[in-house]
């Protein structure tokens, strides 16, 4: 998905050292920097991310694939010699190259390797395969690696620590970094946004409106439209109840009309007041206002929403 490509590109481009180490299980690797990755082949195919570095004095690539789920029409590894074969005849360098897997239970029928038994072709090509949901995430946060941080969630907790509880302490943790107050609010977004590989949206935030982030967050991260759109029927559905109550309060029927053609423009288009404005005006039942109301947020399309505006209350 789009909102996880970018979060994650965006992390290695300004935390390349962080994912190298992470990869390659050394912190013995110095960084040059990243290269670009398009690959000029007839689908255009891209590997998400390439590093060059220098391991023992010599020039390599480390070559990063993010995965959300498993690779159905192309099997990972035949992506993967594609990609590595594309990388060593286009740069001539030793390639490391890794699948990272972000939803828990992605990746398990990935060998990590390609082969062909041949006589006289054979073909041996391997690489590194992580599944974050096995992962120890304890030993990130306690490493303090920055760029490693939005997706803790994803990992495995600590013996005993629920997953609610694990959340929390990756918030924590992100907010106690020695980090600017711009790029805090960014990584405590990209959290927020990665944690919906593991997490229900009303889990995500709750927690980290009692943590005290999400007004910082919606209105001062980079990622900010991806929470809106995760959010959005949370928030939709506590505007509905809040305008509901409001309209009870006030005597209520013009507040909850209002409401609902806010929920539809907000859904489906703009222009869907003047369809519908005029026969919710016709409805005298409250009740049955705030039935269209929360059909408002439930339907599948206008046209279904139109179906329940016309039927007997």
């Amino acid at each position: 998905m789009a909102e996880y490509d970018t979060i994650s590109k965006h992390l290695i481009q300004n935390y390349p050292d962080d994912l190298v180490q992470f990869i390659l299980g050394r912190v013995d690797v110095e960084v040059d920097g990243l290269l670009e990755t398009e690959q000029p082949t007839v689908e255009m195919r891209r590997s998400d991310n390439l590093i060059r570095v220098r391991i023992d004095g010599q020039e390599a690539l480390v070559h990063t694939e993010f995965q959300t789920a498993d690779s159905t029409d192309t099997p990972m590894n035949r992506r993967m010699i594609n990609y590595m074969g594309y990388i060593i005849a286009q740069y001539g360098l030793p390639v490391y190259s890794c699948v990272i897997y972000l939803r828990r239970n992605a990746g398990r029928h990935d060998p990590g390797r390609y082969t062909q038994k041949l006589p006289g072709h054979f073909i041996y090509v391997e690489y590194k395969v992580i599944r974050l949901s096995e992962v120890d995430g304890q030993s990130i946060l306690d490493g303090g690696q920055a760029g490693l941080l939005p997706f803790a969630p994803l990992m495995k907790p600590p013996l005993g620590v629920d997953s609610e509880t694990w959340l929390r302490q990756c918030i924590r943790k992100t907010d106690a970094m020695p980090l600017d107050h711009s790029s805090k609010i960014n990584f405590l977004g990209g959290l927020a946004v990665m944690s919906g590989l593991a997490y229900e949206s009303d889990t995500i935030k709750r927690i980290i409106s009692q943590e005290g982030f999400m007004d910082a967050i919606m209105r001062e991260s980079s990622f900010a439209q991806y929470l809106k759109e995760h959010f959005k029927e949370q928030f939709i559905e506590q505007g509905i109840e809040q305008g509901i109550e409001q309209g009870i309060e006030r005597g209520g029927r013009e507040h909850t009309m209002d409401a609902i053609l806010d929920v539809l423009e907000i859904r489906f288009d703009p222009a869907v007041a003047d369809q519908v404005a005029g026969r919710l005006r016709t409805i005298e039942d409250l009740q049955r206002l705030k039935q269209l109301h929360r059909s408002a947020v439930q339907v599948a399309d206008l046209g279904e929403f139109q179906r329940e505006l016309d039927a007997e209350a």
